[in-house]
C-alpha cells in the first residue's frame, strides 16, 4: 500500500510504526515541517513543507488557534497537490490531526482512507477545565467558549475521517460520540529492551561526578516546566525533600518553554518563578545537590531512569507523558498524582504510590517512605515493570495492534 503520514513534527508518534510499515515493503511517505529538504528516514520518503508567510491581519482572539490550522493545513495542501500532480497516490492517510495539517487533503485525494492520531478533545467542564485554582481563569464563561472554539478543527475532521487512533483511554473518551466508537486505543509502544533496570547504570553530572544506583537520586522529568505538569508543586515540596534528606540528589529534566497552559508572566519561565519563591528556603549546600539537567540526549536519559531510586510524576488531567512509562519500564519507585490519566496506568501501592495532586507534603512523605524501604521499591519497581510488559510493550503488544489497525483502516467504508 501507499501510506501517507501527517505530522509537524514527524515521526512523533509515529516514529515505531511509520518505521516497520515501511520495512514490511509499504511505500511509505511523511509531510513534515521538521525538514528543510527531501531524506529519507528508516525507510520513510520525508518531504517538506513550507508556510509561506502572511501579513499580519486583525481577528478576533479566538478564532487564531483556527487560523494557524487552517494556515498548515493550506501549506499541506499545496504540497499534497503537487504530489497528485507527480502521479503519487496514496491508499492510506495516517495524521495527528492536532495542527490542522490534514484538513484538506480529503480535497486532493477523496478516496483515501483517512486515520487520525486524537491525542485530545478540549472538554470544559471539571477537572478539564479549572482543575488548578491557583490559576484561575479572568472568566470561566468566556472560557468555555473559546475552548469550545478551539475543537471546530477537531469536529471539521470527524466528518472525513475513517477511524482514529488514540493511546490512553482518558485521551479517547474525551472525544464525542459517534466519533468516540471509531477510535481505537492503542498506546505509542514502550521498547522494554530498551527501556529496563541495569544495576551497572551510571549517570554523569557536569562537575564530572557519576551517580550510581548506590546513590540516593530522586528524579523528576517534565518536557517543559511548567504547571500542567507539576512543576509548581515539586518546588514547593523541595525545600523539606532536601532537608530530610541530606543525601539526596535531586536531578530534574525539562526546557524552559511553555508546552501547555499559560505562559508565565513576561520576560521570565516558569522554571525561574518558582526557583525564585523557594530559593530562600534553600540553604546554599542543599542547593548544591540540585541538578537542573534541561533536556538531555535519549541514551543519557535512560541512565538517569536506570539510576533513579525514586521518580516523581506529577500532572493535570491530560495526555499522559511517555516518561512516566518509561520510568516504569526501568523499574524506577514512582510517586505520582493520583489524577485521571495516572489511574489508568497505575494503580496506588502496586504500580506506584499515588497522592493528591496538590499536597506537597504527601509527595514528600512517599518518597521519603520508599527511599527508606528498599523492598518497597523493589516490588513497586518490578510490578510496573511488568504493567509495562503486559500492557504497553511495544514490539508484543501496541505495534501489534497499530499494524492491525492500519489494516483495518485500509479496508474500512466510510
Amino acid at each position: 500500500m501507499n501510506i501517507l503520514f501527517i505530522h509537524q513534527n514527524f515521526p512523533g508518534q509515529f516514529k515505531h510504526l511509520a518505521a516497520v510499515l515501511a520495512s514490511r515493503g509499504h511505500r511509505v511517505t511523511a509531510l513534515t515541517l521538521r525538514v528543510k529538504d527531501r531524506t529519507t528516514w528508516k525507510g520513510v520518503d520525508v518531504l517538506p513543507y513550507g508556510i509561506a508567510r502572511r501579513t499580519e491581519q486583525k481577528m478576533h482572539p479566538w478564532v487564531l488557534d483556527l487560523d494557524s490550522k487552517v494556515t498548515r493545513a493550506e501549506s499541506c495542501y499545496l504540497a499534497a497537490r503537487e504530489l497528485r500532480d507527480q502521479g503519487y497516490r496514496p491508499d492510506i492517510i495516517i495524521a495527528h490531526h492536532g495542527w490542522g495539517e490534514s484538513l484538506f487533503l480529503k480535497d486532493v485525494w477523496p478516496d483515501a482512507r483517512l486515520g487520525l492520531y486524537c491525542e485530545l478533545y478540549h472538554l470544559t467542564d471539571h477537572p478539564h477545565m479549572g482543575f488548578d485554582p491557583e490559576f484561575p481563569m479572568k472568566d470561566p464563561e468566556l472560557e468555555k467558549l473559546r475552548i469550545r472554539m478551539k475543537n471546530i478543527n477537531n469536529h471539521l475532521h470527524f466528518d472525513m475521517a475513517h477511524a482514529g487512533i488514540s493511546p490512553t483511554r482518558f485521551q479517547a473518551d474525551t472525544f464525542p460520540q459517534p466519533f468516540r466508537d471509531r477510535i481505537t486505543v492503542v498506546h505509542d509502544g514502550i521498547d522494554t529492551d530498551t527501556l529496563r533496570p541495569d544495576p551497572e547504570a551510571e549517570f554523569g553530572l557536569a562537575d564530572g561526578r557519576r551517580l550510581s544506583r548506590a546513590d540516593e537520586v530522586v528524579t523528576f522529568v517534565n518536557r517543559n516546566l511548567e504547571p500542567y505538569r507539576g512543576y509548581h508543586v515539586f518546588m514547593r515540596a523541595l525545600p523539606r525533600l532536601l532537608r530530610e534528606r541530606p543525601n539526596a540528589q535531586v536531578l530534574i529534566v525539562g526546557g524552559d518553554g511553555v508546552s501547555y497552559g499559560a505562559r508565565p508572566p513576561q520576560g521570565t519561565t516558569w522554571k525561574q518563578v518558582f526557583i525564585d519563591e523557594v530559593r530562600g528556603r534553600i540553604p546554599d549546600s542543599d542547593w548544591n545537590r540540585v541538578h537542573f539537567l534541561g533536556r538531555i540526549p535519549y541514551d543519557q536519559f535512560i541512565s538517569l531512569l536506570q539510576v533513579s531510586r525514586v521518580h516523581l510524576y506529577l500532572t493535570y488531567p491530560f495526555v499522559l507523558s511517555w516518561s512516566l512509562f518509561e520510568a516504569m519500564s526501568c523499574e524506577a519507585a514512582i510517586v505520582a498524582s493520583g489524577t485521571p490519566p495516572v489511574q489508568e496506568a497505575v494503580e496506588h501501592d502496586r504500580t506506584a504510590r499515588l497522592v493528591d495532586f496538590f499536597d506537597g507534603d504527601a509527595l514528600v512523605d512517599q518518597a521519603i517512605d520508599l527511599l527508606e524501604d528498599a523492598e518497597s521499591r523493589k516490588r513497586l519497581g518490578a510490578a510496573a515493570r511488568a504493567q509495562i510488559f503486559e500492557t504497553y510493550d511495544l514490539r508484543r503488544i501496541c505495534l501489534p495492534r497499530q499494524l492491525a489497525w492500519v489494516d483495518m483502516l485500509g479496508q474500512r467504508p466510510m
